[in-house]
């Protein structure tokens, strides 16, 4: 048998390959295994050589354990609370306007000036809407506003320190918002999870548009929680 097929077809136990290696070794070439042995510990060239001759002790390997979180008072306060509100609506803003002014506004500043977004008097013969619609990453970055995340005084998590939008999970634009429309959010809690520095929290959030069946906007959104 080749050395090479050795190391190719290795059995259950490295230790025994290793005892039917040895016999199978002229006495020379067994005088010189040691040295090697030595060699290959120090060269990452013969990392295989290392592992076939060190017998095997346990092949499997458990899975480090994580490690408990352990929350800050205020945090395991609000944990507990918000564990009781899972599947729940949390919040529910109040009603906001969504001008033909601040659609061009927001145009202006992202550079997206396309006609069915800042053009009236066209959209109301080509769209199919009839009229002008707000651009969707307009609806996004209203969501602080929608959900008063960033009203001092109406804040929905007065004891955190500090809150961090992770980001969006997933996005849905169901039905247009029209220039002229009122808008809300209204937050659904779907999970809380305790992190090193506080909670990671997830809403659904549903942008209602006021008179129409079909939100505007459908997010999961992420946020941290620091305290």
């Amino acid at each position: 048998m080749k050395v090479a097929d050795l190391f190719k077809h290795r059995g259950e136990s490295n230790s025994k390959q290793h005892s039917e290696f040895m016999q199978w070794m002229t006495p020379t070439v067994r005088e010189y295994w040691g040295e090697i042995v030595n060699k290959a510990n120090n060269r990452h060239l013969f990392t295989r050589l290392r592992d076939f001759h060190a017998p095997a002790v346990n092949d499997e390997v458990e899975a480090p354990q994580p490690q408990a979180i352990e929350l800050k008072p205020e945090a395991q306060k609000l944990y507990n609370e918000l564990q009781a509100k899972l599947g729940e609506v949390i919040h529910i803003g109040a009603w906001f306007d969504v001008s033909q002014e601040r659609i061009n506004q927001f145009g202006q500043v992202t550079e997206d000036m396309q006609w069915i977004h800042t053009d009236p008097e066209r959209a109301a013969t080509d769209s199919p809407f009839k009229t002008t619609v707000a651009h969707g990453f307009l609806t996004l970055a209203l969501l602080p506003k929608l959900t008063d995340s960033v009203d001092p005084d109406n804040n929905l998590f007065p004891t955190a320190k500090m809150i961090v939008n992770i980001g969006l999970n997933q996005v849905r634009f169901p039905y247009p918002i029209k220039a002229g429309s009122r808008v809300r959010a209204v937050s659904t809690l779907a999970k809380v999870t305790p992190i090193r520095k506080g909670l990671e929290i997830e809403r659904e959030i549903k942008v209602e548009i006021e008179g129409v069946r079909r939100p505007g906007a459908v997010v999961t959104s992420v946020i941290q929680l620091h305290f």
